[in-house]
């Protein structure tokens, strides 16, 4: 078979590659010399081979009669997670590809500034060594809804509570059934169960999930007291700065007073996001980690769903209640703009994806990406799009090497924050203590 370059010369040189012709092997060659073998079939099925780079990974999985060798790393139990886990890389198929995400993940986790040597030109308030070693990538973590209704919820909550990323963004059911199963629980079902029955008994149906609606009426005693009283918070900011307007109003013959700071009067859905982790003060939920350790929390639809319900239910008693998503898009934005690099981890597609990608648009891509799930690409969608059509945005670097896992995000995820973020985790802490992002995040 030729080899790519030889198929790049030939293109170059204007020849087109005829399917129907072909090259007989030597008249010394065994297989040739066989009379009972014609030289056409003897070319076409038998015919040699470019040789394989001695180094090149050789497809091999997990051998389970090995279980009193000790693996590579140093697991006396070769059928330990960890060693079942380390044999995916050459497996094949999906398997190397989660493989390739566990180790995207490591280089996106462990990248630092001084990876990068400092160079006549650069900024000299970034020539400092140590500086540039405790300098680190900002991690941008997406997940759509079903990751939070499914068990998945707990392994998000495990990375927000320990601070291991840094942005979240997230489906409207991603941020209300968070809050949701604090309220009730989400109880085991079947995918074959019928929607008639389910509906006539009041209870909703997620894949094989279960979810009363109960849960849903609980959530609305509980956030439509906290609408309310943050809709009484923004009217006595607005009032507060209608106030600071009125008193600096120039007297006549008087200049204009230039130094009143507008502040904004209303919330953003990220504050409002915020606000929700802060009153529901429970450890188990990832909004409530997210309010304790400031991670902003996006959800640029955040009214797609009971959330936008019982807003719509409040604009009914008293109209006026704003979220302002224009701070938040500029919020999300600056941060990837205000980054040295950043990774992506993304659970799924829709806008979660989509506007993970897009803010990363705004430095000319993400440095390390990571994608799960299970979409194609054929029929144009940005769900199913590849991270090699993302480079051609500029959502991801040119210099990248993205990985995409097409799988469901229950079953792998899991397994990849084991190997990951769930490894060395004392000294990953000690490791990343004075790092920072950017320069003002000191």
């Amino acid at each position: 078979m030729a080899s790519a370059d030889q198929a790049a010369a030939a293109a170059v040189d204007g020849q087109q590659q005829d399917i129907l012709t072909y090259q007989p092997l030597a008249p010394d060659n065994a297989v040739s010399a066989n009379p009972h073998i014609p030289s056409v079939s003897a070319s076409a099925v038998l015919g040699e081979s470019d040789s394989m780079p001695l180094d090149h990974p050789v497809c091999r999985g997990h051998d389970f009669d090995n279980n009193n060798t000790p693996s590579s790393n140093n697991n006396n139990n070769n059928n330990s997670i960890d060693s079942i886990l380390s044999s995916m890389l050459t497996t094949g198929f999906q398997a190397t590809e989660l493989g390739k995400a566990i180790n995207e993940i490591h280089r996106m986790r462990s990248w630092r500034l001084s990876d990068i040597p400092w160079k006549d030109g650069d900024d000299i308030a970034l020539r400092d060594p140590t500086l540039r070693n405790n300098i680190r990538a900002r991690i941008f973590f997406a997940y759509t809804s079903n990751q939070i209704s499914c068990g998945q919820r707990e392994v998000i909550k495990y990375l927000v509570k320990h601070s291991m990323v840094d942005v979240l963004v997230t489906t409207a059911g991603g941020v209300e059934e968070d809050i949701i199963k604090c309220l009730g629980h989400t109880y085991m079902g079947d995918f074959k169960l019928s929607g008639k029955e389910l509906r006539l008994k009041g209870i909703n149906r997620v894949g094989n999930l279960l979810i009363p609606n109960k849960n849903y009426c609980l959530f609305e005693d509980w956030i439509a007291p906290l609408i309310s009283k943050m809709h009484d918070e923004q009217d006595a900011r607005w009032k507060e700065q209608a106030r600071a307007l009125l008193q600096s109003a120039p007297i006549d013959g008087e200049e204009e007073d230039d130094d009143v700071t507008l502040k904004p009067f209303t919330f953003t859905p990220s504050e409002f996001i915020s606000r929700l982790g802060q009153e529901i003060n429970n450890e188990d939920s990832v909004l409530y980690w997210a309010y304790k350790n400031n991670i902003p929390v996006f959800c640029p639809a955040l009214t797609d769903g009971s959330i936008g319900d019982m807003i719509y239910f409040h604009s009914y008693k008293r109209s006026g209640f704003v979220l302002d998503s224009v701070r938040d898009i500029r919020r999300i934005n600056d941060l990837s703009l205000q980054s040295f690099a950043t990774g992506q981890i993304i659970i799924g597609g829709g806008i979660v994806k989509h506007h993970t990608c897009n803010a990363n648009l705004m430095r000319n891509g993400a440095d390390f990406s990571v994608y799960i799930n299970t979409g194609q690409e054929f029929d144009g969608s940005d769900g199913g799009a590849s991270p090699d059509e993302a480079i051609s945005w500029g959502k991801i670097r040119i210099t990248a090497e993205p990985v995409k896992v097409c799988a469901d995000a229950t079953i792998v995820f899991p397994l990849i924050v084991s190997q990951t973020f769930a490894k060395d985790v004392d000294e990953w802490k000690e490791s990343t203590k004075d790092c920072i992002c950017w320069l003002e995040d000191a």
